[in-house]
């Protein structure tokens, strides 16, 4: 495998951080609504709202730009995962909805029936978001059916197996770790105190599901593990990311829940470093015909298509990074409900 860093390959790293930029920051949104029904009372409840809602819009942002990414560089590639997971993308499509409409009306009237079903309807959209994107990513793990003219020849119930659902509950983990160590971040008294109990055993939940999908992956699909065989540098990141993990409890214990927070961030990049790197050079892959593969070359727009593409991309991407940054930079600090509050 060569990693000739042409415009095809520089396309798939950019790709490739926009959409790990998404999950690091996005992951901490849809975490706080995995365990948003595990707090109680209505207080503790919009303090878990408001430590999202400057943000949680301007981190999706990183999605749309990602997949804009993925449609001008690769498009066939956006059309044959846009069409095979049809379904799936239309479930994320209405989660995504429906948990924005429950944080903006969740507040709105005081009747406890009200504030209790957009509850519901938060923390069950924020955990179908992860288990969707955690199913999606399986698939690629996995392979799907396709033909030689590169589209998808299977059903959405052969999107569904042992494996992809295991991914997709280990995003989930992954995710409400990240989330309860960025709500511990943000709050304080006795909610920090209950949200800082809750850290270990949401670690815990995450390396359960994530030793198990690692020996799943080498067991079922070796050749994820290909470019580590030919390049064993990589394994560095292995390392790093068993680290980063193992870093959560002790910045935790000093009270340091800010460095638990990139630890837990380090941690969701790396695994990603992980899978783009078993991925390499592959979009999609075909199973069970490997020769009808979607790669970083066969799947691309023209060569000049993305070089013009990387000249707006090092004008444009600044000012998402900038942009991001300020935003949190000017709601930094701890969370108080005041009039202003959702």
């Amino acid at each position: 495998m060569d990693f000739t860093f042409d415009l095809n390959t520089i396309w798939f790293i950019l790709i490739g951080v926009l959409l790990t930029g998404y999950a690091f920051l996005d992951g901490f949104d849809l975490g706080v609504g995995s365990i948003h029904l595990f707090v109680k009372g209505d207080t503790e409840r919009r303090i878990m709202l408001n430590s999202i809602g400057p943000v949680w819009d301007g981190n999706e942002v990183w999605l749309v730009t990602g997949g804009g990414a993925l449609f001008a560089a690769f498009p066939h590639v956006y059309a044959t995962v846009f069409s095979g997971f049809y379904s799936a993308f239309m479930f994320l499509l209405f989660a995504l909805i429906f948990r924005a409409v429950a944080i903006e009306f969740r507040s709105k009237r005081p009747m406890l029936w009200w504030r209790k079903m957009w509850d519901i309807s938060f923390s069950a959209s924020s955990i179908l978001i992860a288990f969707l994107m955690g199913l999606a990513l399986g698939n690629i793990v996995k392979g799907i059916p396709l033909g030689h003219d590169k589209e998808f020849i299977g059903s959405f119930t052969d999107l569904i197996t042992p494996y992809t659902i295991l991914v997709g509950v280990t995003t989930v983990a992954m995710f409400m770790m990240h989330g309860t160590i960025y709500a511990t971040m943000k709050t304080e008294g006795e909610l920090q105190v209950k949200l800082k109990s809750w850290v270990n055993n949401s670690i815990i939940f995450f390396i359960i599901c994530f030793i198990t999908t690692t020996m799943a992956t080498l067991i079922y699909f070796p050749h994820m593990t290909e470019p580590f065989k030919l390049h064993p540098e990589f394994f560095l990141i292995a390392i790093l990311n068993m680290l980063a993990i193992a870093n959560i409890p002790r910045e935790i214990h000093h009270n340091r829940e800010f460095f638990a927070f990139l630890s837990s961030g380090a941690g969701i990049v790396f695994t990603l470093a992980l899978f783009s790197l078993g991925l390499f050079p592959n979009f999609v892959i075909s199973n069970p015909n490997p020769e009808f593969s979607l790669t970083i070359y066969n799947a691309a727009s023209s060569q000049k298509t993305l070089g013009i593409m990387l000249t707006m991309a090092v004008i444009g991407i600044p000012f998402v990074l900038a942009y991001t940054i300020s935003i949190y930079w000017v709601f930094r600090g701890k969370v108080r409900i005041d009039s202003m509050s959702y």
